[in-house]
């Protein structure tokens, strides 16, 4: 949000509150009124009265009230109205921080985020910085790794902003097209290194050439989260199948690992933040990664599921909208 929106955001709230605070005092004010207005009328009583002073006219009749009575009701109106202001009062209250816990939700998810999606790139790069020093140390070129770790870097960058994007609750750049299998290739490519690291293989099969309706760094978010959460999860020796397909207006990609499959939460929980299996102790689990990538599809109009989960594995399937 830009500052002038965020101000504009306060004024809206504040004007909100007002309105409301007004609207139910002058609420509780007639409806008081009122209640003191047809009780006292209730409890009158007629009375005869006689004029002593001039001429004789008879009587006339007279409503009375017994003050007693009314400094009691006044009293208990007033007490009534004293609650009831106090409970309006926690009302607006709660609806004045509202905004303000929203704010501190969104912040504490955007760093959450932040932190999770730059775990991987910068666990990339070191793993290039390791490879670059052993290439140094040996006499052996060096350019190619040079130029993977610019592209690393190019990489974070556009992940920043894409982050920044989902923050503001930015729709789609209009125009966008991607196309899947190349974006896949590039972000399997990037996590060459933690696959050696974790001793498993990935495969990609690409059965057709789908372009999606979504700009490429997040398509490239979804598979690195995708393919990295299967790395986590399968065994050294594994392997993580990737597929790239589509099915009618959709494109597809499906991850598939070789691990234990879900267990101890249901399939449909593995995308909620935080969500962890049972018995899982690695660095990062089901849950951030996973939550990311549901909250990327859906903004560009996609989804993200569970197809499938047993002990031979767990297949995700991406469902993004094609040209």
């Amino acid at each position: 949000m830009t500052l002038a929106a965020d101000r504009s955001r306060v004024r809206r709230a504040a004007l909100s509150i007002g309105l409301y605070v007004g609207i139910a005092s002058a609420v509780l004010t007639v409806v008081g009124v009122a209640v003191l207005i047809t009780t006292v009328s209730l409890r009158a009583r007629q009375e005869s009265v006689e004029h002593r002073l001039g001429p004789p006219h008879g009587a006339e009749v007279a409503w009375v009230v017994e003050r007693d009575e009314v400094i009691g009701l006044v009293a208990l109106l007033g007490a009534v109205g004293i609650v009831l202001l106090g409970v309006v009062a926690w009302l607006a209250a709660h609806r004045a921080v509202a905004p303000l816990a929203e704010a501190l939700r969104l912040q504490r998810n955007f760093v959450a985020d932040a932190s999770h999606e730059l775990r991987t790139p910068l666990t990339v790069l070191t793993g290039r910085l390791q490879v670059l020093e052993r290439r140094l140390d040996r006499g052996e070129p060096v350019e190619e790794v040079v130029g993977r770790l610019r592209t690393d870097v190019a990489s974070m960058a556009d992940v920043i902003d894409d982050l920044l994007l989902g923050a503001e609750a930015a729709e789609a750049p209009d125009g966008a097209a991607t196309p899947l299998a190349d974006a896949v290739r590039a972000a399997v490519s990037s996590l060459e290194v933690l696959a050696q690291q974790t001793g498993v293989r990935v495969e990609t099969r690409v059965e057709a050439q789908p372009l999606v309706a979504v700009p490429r760094v997040a398509v490239t978010r979804c598979v690195v989260a995708l393919v990295d959460n299967a790395l986590q999860h399968s065994p050294a020796g594994g392997v993580v199948e990737v597929g790239v397909g589509v099915a009618g207006r959709t494109a597809t990609l499906r991850v598939r690992d070789t691990g234990p499959g879900i267990q101890g939460i249901s399939p449909d929980r593995v995308f909620e933040r935080f969500a962890h299996t049972e018995g899982d102790r690695e660095r990062r689990s089901f849950g951030l990664g996973l939550a990311l990538v549901r909250d990327i599809a859906r903004r560009h109009h996609g989804d993200v599921t569970v197809e499938s989960t047993s002990p031979e594995g767990t297949t995700m399937l991406l469902r993004l909208p094609r040209l």
